[in-house]
């Protein structure tokens, strides 16, 4: 027996689950036959499966040789059914994250799933024995490759291959959408594993007023709603000033007028970072910013719980 009439089966025994509800609408004479009916058809559909699985656990898969050479006249091998899958929700969100940004001028670049020292550290001025070099903040593989824990990894690169706007008198637009990592403490605010989008604008007389325009005008367009905005200092190497961006707390989560919710970290491009990409710092200015994805949505539609993205529970993925 296939798995897709395997499958069948288990579908037929949900239905005839369903169908027990009918029973308070049988007239009182005739529930016992209606009972005894449905208890036959279900215990043979029980019977049928526990067989169906027995032979599959008995049956030996003959594995797919990839080296072999095509046979199209050959029947094609029977494989699960892809018709019930769904995109992922971070990647939906992921999409209306990048189609916002597009649509305000910022060129899309793909980040890198493993980095190195210099792209993660010393071309975002960290300085040598800073805290986040340390291997309880950040995972790096035994031939010293770094999981990158920030998507600003790439800002050196798209600073230097976006150099050549400049020098035509252009401006460096770029948002970095990617996966990164962490050696967290998983709880339910917290992941080891989760998506991130960095923004990158340099030009001759950008200002910090340009950037909190632009990220309030994102916020605004992905929740759908006018959004009042605060800032407070921060902290990072790479940038100077550096901020913490809030937004006002949408009115999905039940917001009021005056509360604010912490959404990223920004600031003004540190001199040395573009320096760094062979930027004079006399010149050009530029800001860049990066936040979560994950609590972008979970704030969209309310989540508590930052694990079930990555968990493969297929009851919250069906939810989308």
């Amino acid at each position: 027996m296939s798995m897709q009439e395997l499958e069948k089966l288990k579908s037929d025994l949900k239905a005839l689950n369903a169908e027990y509800a009918k029973i308070k609408d049988i007239p009182a004479e005739k529930r016992a036959e209606f009972g005894r009916e449905m208890n036959a058809k279900k215990n043979a559909l029980l019977e049928a499966i526990a067989k169906a699985e027995e032979a599959a656990l008995e049956s030996e898969i003959e594995p797919l040789d990839i080296t072999a050479p095509t046979a199209p006249n050959q029947p094609i091998p029977e494989f699960l059914s892809a018709e019930g899958g769904s995109k992922h929700p971070l990647m939906t969100e992921l999409d209306r994250v990048i189609e916002i940004y597009q649509m305000m001028g910022f060129d899309v670049v793909e980040p890198r799933q493993l980095d190195d020292e210099y792209h993660m550290f010393d071309s975002l001025n960290f300085p040598k024995g800073h805290p986040a070099r340390d291997g309880y903040d950040t995972f790096r593989t035994e031939e010293g490759y770094i999981p990158p824990a920030h998507t600003s990894t790439m800002q050196n690169r798209v600073l230097k291959a976006c150099k050549k706007n400049l020098d035509e008198g252009k401006n460096i637009a770029v948002v970095v959408p990617g996966r990164v990592f962490r050696n967290e403490d998983v709880d339910t605010t917290h992941e080891h594993t989760f998506y991130q989008c960095e923004g990158v604008y340099v030009s001759k007389d950008c200002t910090l007023g340009n950037m909190l325009g632009i990220l309030r005008e994102f916020f605004e367009k992905y929740y759908e709603q006018k959004l009042d905005i605060s800032t407070q200092p921060g902290y990072f190497p790479f940038t100077e000033p550096s901020l913490e961006f809030k937004i006002e707390k949408p009115k999905a989560l039940g917001g009021k007028k005056g509360e604010f919710i912490e959404m990223l970290g920004c600031g003004m491009i540190h001199p040395n970072v573009l320096k760094m990409a062979g930027i004079d710092p006399t010149i050009y200015h530029g800001f860049a910013w990066g936040g979560g994805i994950d609590r972008l949505v979970m704030l969209r539609y309310g989540l508590k719980d930052v694990r079930y993205f990555e968990s493969g529970k297929l009851n919250f993925l069906k939810e989308f």
